[in-house]
């Protein structure tokens, strides 16, 4: 023990091999070290039955585990279209968030436009009544305005028929002064009765020209009544023409704010459009995707085959691969 530990010399135990010609023969366990190896002692025509069953297993365990690979894609592709499906929809809860919220704001815009209509409405109303009352008004105003001008005028006629008369009344009132007492007692021939007569003469033919000017003097007022109706007239029909033109113009309004909104509405649409084509894209793919893996000779090129026919080649493929389980199971 107490030898130097590099001089000493160390043997392992090596495990001796024990060939064992019977597949079932029970080895022993006693010595560890031992290994048992097989003996064939049966005969030959059961050795090549057990391995022609062998053989068969093989092939069958060969197909269970293709089956088994084939199962793993499968369930893989499946967990991966699940978590596609997933995030679609999760894409699609986003974007009918987002479509609640346009059309939340659709709605309140939509809102506000009434109300700005409304308030609109009422004000125009209130201007329009405004503008009726102060045409109204002004009509009045003008019309007394051209009744005391008429007065005026008038006024101004009678001042100076006054005037002009009174120079006859003047002549008269001196002439009466110059006449002799007795002048009643003159003949028809006299002077004085010529006067008289001249007179009587000028009355008359003034008289005349008095009611001329009087019936010319009610044509000019009726001219102007006439004239006064028909601006009247002119005036009302421009009011009622201005007042359609505000309702055309409200209505063309209306008709821009509906376009505005129909617009916006159609911009959503598109975006909500956008989205699932987006989708519909990914799905197309994932099966493009299975139909390149689970293409089947019989169904021709996958670039000539429709959506149809590739869903139809990944049934009959899963199918198959299925009953070959089926089959192998049992």
């Amino acid at each position: 023990s107490n030898a130097d530990p590099r001089f000493l010399l160390q043997v392992e135990n090596r495990r001796k091999f024990v060939f064992v010609t019977q597949l079932g023969e029970k080895r022993d366990e006693e010595n560890e070290n031992i290994k048992h190896v097989p003996v064939i002692t049966e005969a030959a025509d059961k050795i090549l039955d057990a391995g022609i069953n062998t053989l068969q297993r093989t092939r069958v365990l060969k197909k269970i585990v293709e089956v088994n690979q084939v199962d793993a894609e499968l369930n893989a592709k499946k967990e991966e279209h699940r978590k596609r499906m997933e995030v679609l929809a999760l894409k699609r809860e986003e974007l009918e968030k987002k479509k609640q919220a346009y059309e939340e704001l659709v709605l309140n815009f939509d809102k506000f436009l009434r109300d700005n209509e409304a308030k609109r409405i009422r004000a125009t109303q209130n201007y329009q009544k405004q503008v009726k009352e102060n045409k109204i008004k002004e009509s009045e105003k003008n019309g007394l305005v051209q009744d005391l001008e008429k007065l005026r005028i008038r006024q101004q006629m009678l001042h100076e028929r006054v005037a002009k008369c009174k120079i006859f009344e003047d002549f008269l009132l001196h002439a009466v002064e110059r006449l002799p007492q007795n002048y009643l007692e003159f003949g028809a021939d006299s002077a004085v009765m010529a006067l008289i007569k001249r007179y009587d003469t000028l009355r008359s033919t003034n008289e005349i020209l008095l009611s001329r000017l009087a019936s010319l003097s009610d044509e000019l007022e009726k001219s102007q009544h006439h004239l006064e109706t028909l601006d009247q007239r002119h005036n009302t029909t421009k009011l009622m023409i201005n007042t359609e033109l505000s309702e055309l113009q409200m209505k063309y309004d209306k008709v821009q704010k509906k376009n505005k909104q129909s617009e916006l509405k159609i911009n959503v649409n598109k975006g909500y459009l956008r989205s699932q084509t987006v989708e519909l894209g990914s799905l197309l793919m994932a099966v493009a995707n299975l139909a390149d893996q689970c293409h089947l000779k019989h169904y021709g090129p996958l670039h000539k085959m429709d959506l149809t026919s590739k869903l139809d080649m990944i049934k009959e493929f899963y199918l198959e691969k299925v009953d070959v389980a089926q089959m192998a199971t049992q």
